[in-house]
């Protein structure tokens, strides 16, 4: 790497806030980072597992937590930005207990996912981007869960069921108290 160009990150990186990583982050956090780190040839490439293993204790990753993940990584904060805008998985936002991802693709659409958006709108009493009073479920679309052939999908947590049917919805939301 040439002197210039070492010099221009020096200066991109001076600008980067530095923040008290311990504090923000737990020790297993840091601990899960660091060894996601070793497993690859740049740390910025471990950007991804760090959200998700931050993302774990709160269901979604705030300002503070995105900064000392930048930190720990030596990026600046507007990359691991890029990479958390660029997940449709990574929450920048609380969100409730169960996040219900309803595929909205072509396949989804054509096997019945208007009805099944309708329903469970109508049980929930919310619509897309917006979490139950009671905090248990928010409900988000999706362009595509790669079930196509069991649509119309939905994700629930890590469990994606399909083809699911109206009728179905109520029974289903159960499952998860």
């Amino acid at each position: 790497m040439s002197e210039e160009r070492k010099k221009i990150m020096k200066i991109v990186s001076d600008k980067m806030p530095k923040v008290d990583v311990a504090s923000i982050l737990t020790a297993e956090e840091i601990n899960a980072i660091k060894e996601f780190m070793h497993h690859y040839p740049h740390a910025r490439a471990a950007s991804l597992d760090a959200l998700k293993t931050v993302q774990k204790r709160n269901g979604w990753v705030d300002d503070a937590q995105m900064n000392a993940i930048a930190n720990l990584l030596d990026i600046a904060p507007s990359d691991m930005d890029g990479v958390a805008t660029f997940y449709n998985r990574i929450y920048r936002q609380p969100v409730g207990r169960h996040v219900i991802l309803i595929c909205d693709s072509v396949a989804c659409y054509l096997t019945g996912y208007e009805a099944l958006s309708a329903e469970i709108k109508a049980q929930l009493g919310i619509d897309y981007g917006q979490t139950t009073a009671d905090g248990r479920f928010t409900l988000l679309p999706i362009c595509c869960l790669g079930n196509c052939d069991k649509g119309p999908a939905v994700l629930i947590g890590e469990d994606t069921y399909g083809p699911v049917q109206p009728d179905e919805v109520a029974q289903l939301l159960e499952l998860y108290a």
